[in-house]
Order: C-alpha cells, then structure tokens, then sequence
C-alpha cells in the first residue's frame, strides 16, 4: 500500500491576484495531487480562521508564508509514512495538530489544501475519478449562475450582492448550461442597447450602473424571455443578499436602497419581490447574528422559496444544528474553506441532508483554477452548484469538469432534484 512521502505547501494566487495556499502531497509510488484553498471577500465572522502574514512589506500583508511552513514542517512531519485511504483519520490529525477551534493556529487555509490534496491522491492511488473515490451514488447540481454582480463584487450602487438564474427545467448538465449561456448573451445585448458597461465582477457576472434591484430584475426577466424560454419555469432567478454587509447598528437594513428599514419591513419587501418576480432562493437575507429574523423569513416564504444560509451557518455543523432546530432556513451553501477540513464539510452535507435541507455547494469570490467542489457536488449528490458565471477561467474550470463527469457517466449520468 502507498504510503505519504512528503507533503509540499507553496504560495500561490487565486482569482483576484491574492497569495493563497497550495498543497502537493507526494506518494512512494510516484502519484501526486495538488490542492488550493479558495478565499473569500465577504466572510462570516464564524469562518475557520484565514491564516496570512500581516506584514506590510510582504503583499501588503497578505501573503501565506507562514501558513505555507506549516504545511513544509509541522504537517509534513505528522503525515509522512501514513497510508492513503484513510481520509478521517487525516483530517483527525490535522484537527489535533492545530488544537484549537477555529484553525487559528495552523490556518484553515492550510488544514483544507492538505486535506483536499489528500483525498485527490487517495483516488489517484485507488486509480478512480475523483467524485467516485468520494462518494457512491452521483447526480448533476443544477447551476446557480451568477449574472449581475453587485455588493461587495462590483462597483455599483447594487446592494444586492448577486443575482443568479438556475435552469430548472434542464434536461442534463449540457442544457444547464446552454440555458445559461443564452440568457447571459440576451442579457448582454440588453445592457449594451441601453449603453450600459458590460465588464465583470469577481465572479464573472456583469456588474452595470443599475440603480436598482428592480431594474436589475427587470432585465433579467427581459433576457430570460428574450432566450424564449419561460421565467419561472425553464430558469427562474436566484438572490445573495450578502445581508451582513448591509445591517446597521440599530439592526435595521440597506437592502433595497440606501435608506435602512425594520427587518418587518425588510421582511414585506422580500414577499414583494417574491410575488413579482421568479425569485425561489434567496441566500443571507439577514446578518449572522440575527437568527429571530432568519425565523420570520423562512416562516413567512420558506415553502415557496429557499432560504439559504452562508454566513449563518459557515459549513459548521453546530450553527446548522442550532438552525435546525430554530428552523431558521431550508438550505446551507457549503464552503469547504470555511471550515478547513473535507471530513468536516462531509459531516455538514450529511447532517443537512438528514434535516431535508437543500446543498449548495459553492466557490469563493477569490477562487483558483482547482475544481474540487465540482467532484465534490456530484458525489455528494448535492443539488445544486454555485460557481459563478460563464466568464473566467477559474468559474468555467468547474463546469468544464462536470461536463467531462456527465459525459464519463454516460447513461447512468442524471440531474439533481431540487
């Protein structure tokens, strides 16, 4: 049985130029895999802890020196001459070496490539894809497609962080995204009839100067029926609200202008937008914090739309536990990063799963070319993916791969159920 040679960590840079963490763990058998940890802008306060250097003459403070010796001493050290194939026990390990509750001693930025690359040179060594060496019934998530950028992914006067199209009505993963793909081009030549900008935000939707998450909501209807497809029906239209951004002191929210309102009045104007627009999900409609409000949104539209929790419940099974219980959302966007080990984020999904909670598995807005959460969505049989638009490199890389999934699949490939 191959056994872990060495376990190499580098600096390397994600999607908007930042230092990042990379893990290569070597085999005595020759194999090898690499791994990268994503990074995110806007960030619950719960997340695992990001370690970086601080020092202001090394990437402005940004770079992972010291996250990346951990890896080259401390980790290495542990891990050299242990099996493949024993991924808890990896992950066991990692979780003992840090010692403490957030990862703030090793970084989770160092715990999750680790662990990543581990599980990607366990199905190399097992000579399987990678999606089959971590699970054992697949489906296709249906894509959650970033469009219009707006919040802290664009600068605009959006406060509305994202909005999103899922194909609902899509045969396979193909016509997922050919479905997309034609709403975004129809969306695009909407927005250059009206003179507006067509360049992208951080996760490759377009960021325009729109004044308004109504007008940006319009357009959206505009171009989905401009592809003849039915708004509602064939895709309907996804919301990140990003609502710790946009809370105030007094617990009161920016969300529809610059004016802040109650959470009742944001509440109504939530049911609004739901009645007049193809809206079915709507992630972090409210702060981390403020679960009482979580409660009255999903009471008030959770049968008919999917409330999502990101900040809420940071991929950490006992914030979900507790949001279970309070019945504070039906779904959780799941961030491997946000909790430092695959173990953990398996242990999430599983729970979710159990409570009928919808998986979303997601990206980061500082992401890499590593297309993990991709194998990730299919072996879990998680029914959605969220991994921004049709445009760079890094956000395409995960739908290219699960198109190469669906066609090695063949005929026993087959789409998530939402």
């Amino acid at each position: 049985m191959a056994k872990i040679k060495s376990v190499k960590g580098r600096q390397v840079f994600d999607s908007r130029g930042n230092p990042t963490v990379e893990a290569e763990i070597f085999l005595d058998d020759g194999s090898s895999a690499t791994a990268i940890s994503p990074s995110g802008a806007s960030t619950g306060a719960f997340e695992a802890h990001e370690l970086r250097d601080k020092e202001q003459d090394k990437f402005l403070g940004k770079s992972v020196n010291t996250a990346v010796q951990n890896i080259n001493s401390k980790i290495s050290n542990k891990l050299k001459n242990l099996d493949f194939n024993q991924q808890e026990k990896i992950d066991k390990i990692l979780l003992e070496l840090d010692g403490s509750e957030n990862k703030t001693n090793l970084g989770a930025n160092s715990t999750l490539a680790v662990s990543l690359a581990y599980a990607k040179c366990t199905a190399i060594a097992n000579k399987q894809s990678l999606y089959k060496s971590l699970g054992k019934s697949y489906s296709l998530p249906i894509p959650l497609m970033n469009i219009i950028n707006g919040g802290a992914h664009a600068d605009n006067d959006l406060n509305i962080q994202e909005f999103m199209i899922r194909p609902d009505s899509a045969k396979n993963f193909t016509d997922a995204i050919e479905k997309c793909f034609v709403v975004i081009q129809n969306l695009k030549k909407l927005l250059q009839s009206k003179k507006m900008l067509t360049n992208v935000g951080d996760e490759g939707g377009f960021a325009p100067s729109i004044n308004s998450n109504e007008e940006a909501l319009d357009l959206i209807v505009q171009a989905i029926e401009k592809s003849k497809l039915k708004p509602g029906n064939d895709v309907v239209i996804c919301l990140d609200v990003a609502a710790n951004e946009l809370m105030n002191e007094k617990g009161e929210y920016s969300v529809q202008s610059s004016n802040f309102l109650p959470v009742d009045d944001v509440v109504s104007y939530y049911k609004k937008l739901t009645s007049n627009y193809p809206i079915k999900s709507i992630e972090d409609p409210f702060a981390e914090e403020d679960w009482q409000s979580w409660k009255k949104i999903t009471s008030a539209i959770g049968n008919n739309v999917q409330i999502v929790g990101d900040d809420l419940f940071v991929t950490n099974s006992k914030r979900l536990e507790k949001g279970i219980k309070e019945k504070s959302a039906n779904s959780i966007l799941v961030k491997p990063n946000q909790i430092g080990t695959l173990t953990e984020t398996l242990e999430v999904i599983s729970k979710a799963k159990k409570a009928n909670f919808s998986t979303i598995i997601s990206h980061r807005s500082g992401d890499t070319e590593d297309t993990f959460i991709a194998d990730l969505a299919v072996a879990t049989m998680s029914s959605q993916i969220k991994t921004g638009s049709l445009a760079r490199s890094e956000r395409v890389a995960k739908y290219n791969r699960l198109l190469r999934v669906e066609e090695e699949l063949g005929n026993q490939a087959k789409m998530a159920r939402i």
